[in-house]
């Protein structure tokens, strides 16, 4: 990166950036999406940019800008651009101790509930569907009449090209050595020939989850359900502070009262509204009457 004088256009992998153009081009990232880009983020949208503008011909993020919102009337484009500017880091059980918590806590008073045998759990920001498979392993494992139940595993995403990985439910062997031993060999099929080195989901674990693109920066969600459980991990980091208390505000109003709302290690709600208590570890459990502890 080659910078000059202060309000100077900077070159960075070969693009034109002015303060302006990065300052206008950020808004609309954020207006969009709801990820906040700072200064320090520069190089890295411009390195993830580069592809999308040299596909283009253009030189400057202004021109790659001005074809978003004034030439990409089917949103094709931006679908591109909102793909290659998420963050995409995941990994089977990822946090182990979330998932202990869903067995013992969750699936226990599901179980001895009274009413219908159902359960609901959404996963937003799935990423490739490493978490929404971890999830539904663990129900199947936990639950000893499973195929009596009524399960739904929500599993959602901005990204479109990560949501069509996780459809598919195929990993690299190296991928699933977080999964415990014997729940790869009960969940996971082998493959062979072509296949050597890659794994697939089994058809009795896919068929729990539903894959959606859902932009939690959007006014609406297209979601009606109420949830025992929300895995939301490692994604409001990339917000605001204002879009995050909305965002946690509104995926309370999706638990069922005594449902859980499971965050990313370096995630907390303090300060972030009523109606959520925390259980340590960034787990918070829905409470009646809506008082925040």
């Amino acid at each position: 990166m080659k910078t000059t004088a202060a309000g100077e256009p900077v070159v960075v992998d070969d693009f034109v950036v002015t303060d302006h153009e990065f300052s206008r081009f950020t808004a609309f990232v954020h207006r969009q999406t709801g990820i906040a880009l700072n200064e320090t983020k520069r190089p890295l949208v411009c390195s993830r940019l580069s592809k999308r503008l040299r596909h283009y011909g253009y030189v400057r993020l202004r021109q790659y800008y001005d074809h978003l919102t004034e030439r990409d009337p089917t949103g094709e484009e931006l679908a591109h651009m909102v793909n290659a500017l998420t963050t995409n880091k995941t990994e089977f059980f990822r946090e182990a101790h979330h998932f202990a918590l869903l067995r013992t806590e969750i699936l226990e008073r599901c179980a001895t509930a009274n009413g219908p045998r159902r359960l609901r759990v959404w996963s937003a920001g799935c990423s490739s569907g490493e978490e929404a498979y971890s999830i539904a392993f663990t129900v199947l494992d936990g639950l000893e009449d499973a195929a009596d139940w009524d399960v739904r595993i929500l599993a959602s995403d901005i990204d479109t090209n990560v949501l069509a990985l996780a459809t598919r439910g195929v990993y690299a062997a190296n991928r699933v050595a977080g999964v415990p031993a014997a729940l790869r060999e009960r969940y996971l099929l082998r493959g062979r020939g072509p296949s050597e080195g890659l794994v697939r989901v089994r058809p009795e674990v896919t068929r729990l989850v539903t894959f959606r693109r859902i932009n939690l920066r959007d006014e609406a969600w297209p979601i009606r359900a109420a949830f025992d459980a929300i895995f939301c991990r490692n994604v409001l980091i990339y917000f605001d502070h204002a879009l995050q208390r909305r965002v946690v505000r509104r995926l309370a109003e999706h638990l069922k009262p005594g449902g859980h709302l499971f965050l990313g290690h370096s995630e907390s709600l303090l300060g972030m509204g009523p109606g959520l208590r925390s259980l340590g570890k960034t787990v918070y459990a829905k409470v009646r009457g809506g008082e925040h502890r």
